[in-house]
Formats: C-alpha cells, structure tokens, sequence
C-alpha cells in the first residue's frame, strides 16, 4: 500500500479502514515474513534443483496449466495472504471473517481454490478500496493518524519488490547473486523456466507484473512501478519493523499444488485449426505474424485456444485492423458525399461511388492529376501548406454547386477533398429569390392600384360634394327671393 498511496496518507488508512467497519487492521507483510522463513527452511531441507518460489499466484497459476512439469518445483508453501489469513484465524477465531486488500486481481481466483476455503472471504483491489472511500464519504485528509494493529519482523515489508523474499528471509537479496534469480514480467519468467533444473540456481523468484506487486493492474492514481518501488523502499526503511516475539512453526503454512492441463482433453483436428485461422485471415502461413499481441506465442496456438473456447477472434491485433479498415472502406464507400484523395503531386489515388457518380468519372482516371476533373487551385493551396479549405464552388461542366473541404493528411503526405452536392439547395434557394422577387413586385402593384383609387374616388368626392353645397346655396336663394 506504501506504493500507491501519498506517504501523509500512510498513518491514516488504519483510521479510514476502521470508520468502515473493521475491527482489526494489520499488514500483510506480517505473513509474508513467514513464507520467507518457511521458504527458507524448504529449501535447505530440500538442497538441489531450482525451486520456485510460489508467492504470486499468477505464476503458481500459469505454471500449473501450461508449465505442468515444473509444478514439482513449486515451493509448497502459502503465500503472504494466505499466510495472514491462517494467523489471524488463530488469533482472533475460526469465525472471524478476512478481507484482504491489494494491487492484484489474480488474489481473487487463489481465495476461492477449493484447498483455501474459509481462509479469504472477501478480496478487493485498491481502486475498489477507493470507490468504497467514495460511497461512504471518507476522505483520508479528514482521518486521525493511527498505526495499525499488528507490526511486521524486520525485513517483511520489503516483500512485494523484486528479491523481497530472500531480504524477508534475511537471505542474500543480491540481483548478482548466482545462486538466485528473481525476475518479474511473463516474457522472463517464461524465459527462467526453461533453465535447466540441474545448475546452480537454488531458487526463482518469479513476480508476474513488472518490478513485482508495485506493477500491479489494479491500482489508484498515475505513477509508474519505479516510483512506487521507491516508496515502498522509502517506507520499508523508515518503518522497519519489530523483531518477532514467538516462532510460529513453519508447517502451519504448507500446502500443494496440483498440475492440470488448460486442455480440455478432446482432441482438435488440423481441419478445426484450418477453419479457425481461416477465420481471421491466418489461412496462409505468410500472414501468420505471430506476434504474441493476443497473449499466445503463434497464431497456431491461439486458434487451438479458441477452439477450447479461451480465446476469441477479437483478440487477434492485426485481425482487428484489417476489420476496422474494411468497416470505414464500407462507409466511405456508401457516403452520400463525393470523397478524393490524392498523392503528394495532386495525382489521384482512389474515389468513393458518390465522387464518381458526381463528376461522371470510373477509376480509369486513377493515377491523373486532378486538373483532369476539375480546377486544382484549392487543392493547391492546401498542399502548398493550408491546413484546410472550405469553399463552394459551381462545376458548370458538370452541372453541379458543391461545398467542399479539401484538407491535408500529413502523415501520409496526402490531399482528402469531401464534396457535398448542394445543386438542388442553390436552385430552391434561386427559386425562392424569384418568388421573393415576384411577390414584391406584385405587392407593389397591388398598393399603387390601391392608392390611384383612393385618389380618384377623393377626386368623385369632392367634385360631388362642391355641386350639392352650389345646389343647396340655389335652392336656399330660391326660397328666400
């Protein structure tokens, strides 16, 4: 934990792990001093031959399936987990119930073998730690510092590094040291067990995850396994320990393990192998890269584990590219809009249908300068160092208005053009300007029509109205004479 978490953060995870509930907080480098011991004492019982130590399960695990002669080898001792587990089942009672926290997910398949019942019931990574943090509020700048409820001996915490078991041990931890060979990632380890049995060295120290437990996957944060190595070492030395206090016999941590193939015994035949590589394009031995992305050393093996069932075509990195290719080639193909895309020299490497329905062309143009179909000046602008141009432009020879996008593809020192057909949106809109246009002539028509009758009703009115007031003053001097 020294490794993933900040160093003002360490006096503080007791505190947090209790306000979820915990009653007993302690390190597991607590066990891990025993399985160094116990180790230790297997190996001078039983001198000769390379021993592997077995604390990591990914590697007990791999070794049991696919390594199956070396399981002999294995040192039959628990790991640190374990270890802790059967401790504190001693000291606090057969009913206690253990959870074991950690950077490694291959922890969770060890707790639930068959041989381990009732030893684990609960194991979480540290980003799951984390999210438990986040669902009950719990932040540890807001915990009390506190120590934990057990100390480890002198030498344990030094244990999820590269020769930690041997240091634990108080044994030579040295890198030079002919007589031990620690190494972590699989491409080492699967290189280590291939030595042969009868040489000098007494003992493997394998670690499956890169520079041992700091490199494992599940864990918090950024970083990398060097910097947590560091911490861990800081915290080792700072925190060393205290001597321990009572010998616990090494026979309480014993246990075995059991060789059993990955196969699962039914025969494959070379027809379901040649079905299979078929599948992902792998038929020919010349596309059989077998370039260990999916996890298996040839593509062979890895058809024979889909056939078991233990592997998936996806799985296959250069299988995934073609298919990823193949997809954008079916949409660029079935684009509505017209796609170019030209060479350095502005000469024509391929088209979409939409580009050769478009401009009337076939790919008998491929490889022509692209003034052959239209003109080159925005294409020129682009490969002389414009980034991208946007334009619309009418192709009278074709009949055509389009808005294109010519852009560069630097990396692969190339021009794109993408044309969107938009003819029949310029003649709406052409076609709206005249009804525009047509509607306001007639508007101002209809209002000049409107006005010349008013003016000459006015003019009716007031030549009507100047006859009757003449009548009326007639009659008025009429009936007055």
């Amino acid at each position: 934990f020294a490794g993933f978490f900040r160093d003002w953060e360490w006096k503080r995870l007791p505190s947090a792990l209790r306000q979820l509930g915990f009653s007993f907080v302690a390190e597991t480098s607590v066990g891990a001093w025993h399985v160094s011991h116990a180790t230790a004492e297997f190996m001078q019982k039983n001198p000769g031959g390379a021993h592997i130590a077995s604390s990591c399960p990914a590697v007990v695990s791999y070794i049991e399936r696919y390594r199956m002669e070396r399981t002999k080898d294995l040192v039959p001792v628990f790991s640190p987990m374990l270890a802790h587990a059967k401790l504190l089942k001693e000291r606090l009672g057969k009913n206690s119930q253990i959870l074991f926290i950690g950077p490694c997910v291959a922890k969770k398949a060890e707790a639930e073998r068959p041989e381990h019942a009732g030893l684990i019931d609960c194991v979480l990574t540290f980003s799951e730690l984390l999210e438990w943090f986040e669902l009950d509020n719990i932040t540890l700048s807001q915990q009390e510092e506190s120590d934990f409820d057990e100390q480890p001996q002198p030498g344990a915490r030094y244990y999820p590094l590269l020769g930690g078991c041997m240091r634990a041990a108080s044994l030579s931890a040295s890198l030079l040291d002919p007589n031990v060979l620690s190494v972590s990632g699989f491409r080492k380890i699967q290189s280590a067990l291939t030595l042969d049995e009868t040489g000098e060295i007494s003992l493997i120290e394998p670690l499956f995850c890169s520079e041992g437990c700091v490199g494992g996957p599940a864990i918090p944060g950024d970083g990398n396994p060097y910097d947590r190595r560091g911490k861990v070492l800081h915290y080792a030395t700072e925190h060393p320990g205290k001597p321990a206090t009572e010998i616990v016999p090494t026979g309480l941590f014993t246990t075995r393990f059991h060789a059993h193939s990955a196969d699962d015994g039914i025969p494959i035949s070379e027809e379901e192998i040649r079905l299979e590589l078929e599948k992902t394009g792998k038929l020919d031995p010349e596309n059989r890269l077998n370039c260990g992305a999916c996890g298996y050393n040839t593509c062979r093996e890895k058809a024979i584990a889909a056939i078991r069932g233990l592997a998936e075509a996806e799985m296959c990195l250069p299988y995934m590219r073609r298919l990823a290719e193949s997809r954008t080639d079916r949409i660029i193909d079935s684009s509505p809009n017209g796609i170019i895309l030209l060479d350095e020299h502005l000469r024509i490497l391929s088209m979409n249908a939409a580009f050769h329905k478009m401009f009337m062309c076939s790919d008998a143009i491929l490889g022509k300068h692209i003034s052959y179909l239209m003109d080159p000046d925005p294409f020129e602008k682009v490969a002389a160092g414009q980034d991208l141009l946007e334009t619309v432009v009418e192709h009278k020879q074709y009949n055509r208005v389009c808005s294109q996008k010519i852009y560069r593809i630097p990396e692969d020192n190339q021009v794109a053009g993408i044309f969107a057909n938009i003819t029949e949106e310029r003649e709406r809109e052409a076609q709206l300007s005249r009804l525009r246009a047509e509607t306001s002539l007639q508007a101002s028509e209809l209002l000049e029509h409107q006005t010349q009758m008013a003016q000459t009703l006015a003019r009716f009115l007031g030549e009507n109205t100047a006859r009757g007031e003449a009548l009326v003053e007639k009659l008025l001097r009429l009936a007055k004479e």
